[in-house]
């Protein structure tokens, strides 16, 4: 890691994690009594470009959403303390994430390709929201290596659909626990309304300090469409622009199309740079990375699905095939 861009980073995450409200008298929407349960895929099978399996291969994420106030004590506090008053809900989520490098159907791989690994998080955040912004603080921690179960639910999976094994995941990156602080701070401008359609601009600050990856990332959304105040945006998997798994509908039907771009400082990427304490597979890491993205957010009688489709930037110098796609599809229902 550059010193520059360690400095960087360090004055982000203060920045981040230390960020207060613009005003404490900014109103705070109603309280929600509902949970919210979302399941979320991101594959490059979930796009219209025809790819193999390679890079960043799948994300699959279980979400729980608390109502609003059920809490505990001492999480209420953290955020009272950071950023004032607010609406406040507890994230809890699992998450699987799958990474090869292009050609798996050598052995040993290609070492100046992406090294396979697997990672297995136990998520918990704080979700604080006013009418015009939500802030978000939470911790994940986990496992890299053979144990997230990668191989088996890769392999597994091509058995179902009659494709052959992926043949390198003896390579992978090895058992390592991991974690990773992170802080958001998302942010809904309202731009003008016209035949009776809203438009929006979501700009987001988001930092990641673990392990697992140290981060910066900042982007904005623009959206078009009717009920734009129900959510902030689509949910994705970490890292990447994420709305989160909450949102309260403000009308029976709430829709709208979206487009945004982020640019992501990566500092440490475990997937990437290999185990911490040992010797492993790794690879030359960008330190800059962007994402454009594009899809449709939909929420019908307390229902959301969401589509969002992402084209990346090279993550890592000698990265084939240039720009990578995928696709990321997420169900959530209010209870």
């Amino acid at each position: 890691m550059s010193a520059r861009l360690a400095r960087l980073l360090c004055c982000t995450v203060l920045a981040g994690i230390g960020a207060l409200p613009l005003s404490l008298a900014d109103a705070q929407p109603p309280a929600d009594p509902a949970s919210i349960i979302t399941l979320q895929d991101e594959n490059a099978s979930l796009t219209t470009s025809r790819l193999s399996d390679r890079y960043y291969v799948n994300g699959l994420r279980l979400g729980y959403v608390s109502p609003t106030g059920e809490l505990p004590d001492f999480v209420s506090s953290i955020g009272r303390t950071l950023w004032g008053e607010g609406q406040q809900r507890l994230s809890l989520d699992l998450s699987q994430s799958i990474f090869t490098p292009a050609n798996t159907q050598i052995k040993p791989p290609d070492r100046h390709d992406r090294p396979y690994a697997g990672v297995l998080t136990a998520n918990a955040a704080l979700l604080q929201d006013t009418d015009s912004y939500r802030s978000v603080v939470g911790l994940q921690i986990g496992l890299v290596g053979p144990g997230a179960g990668a191989e088996e639910i890769q392999n597994g999976f091509h058995d179902l659909i009659g494709q052959g094994h992926t043949l390198g995941w003896n390579y992978q990156i090895h058992n390592e626990p991991v974690l990773e602080l992170i802080s958001q701070r998302i942010y809904r401008v309202p731009i003008a309304q016209f035949a009776g359609l809203e438009t929006d601009t979501l700009p987001e600050l988001e930092v990641g300090v673990g392990n697992l990856r140290v981060y910066a990332l900042t982007g904005a959304v623009v959206r078009l469409g009717q009920g734009l105040a129900s959510d902030y945006g689509t949910p994705r998997v970490r890292p990447g622009m994420t709305g989160t798994d909450a949102y309260t509908p403000t009308r029976p039907f709430a829709w709208y199309v979206f487009a945004g771009v982020d640019g992501q400082a990566v500092a440490h990427d475990i997937t990437l740079d290999g185990n911490t304490f040992e010797t492993s597979a790794h690879v030359s890491r960008q330190p800059w990375v962007g994402e454009a993205e594009g899809g449709v957010g939909l929420i019908y009688q307390g229902v959301r699905v969401t589509y969002t489709h992402v084209v990346q930037t090279q993550e890592f110098h000698g990265q084939h095939g240039g720009l990578h796609q995928f696709g990321s599809l997420a169900l959530s229902v209010r209870f």
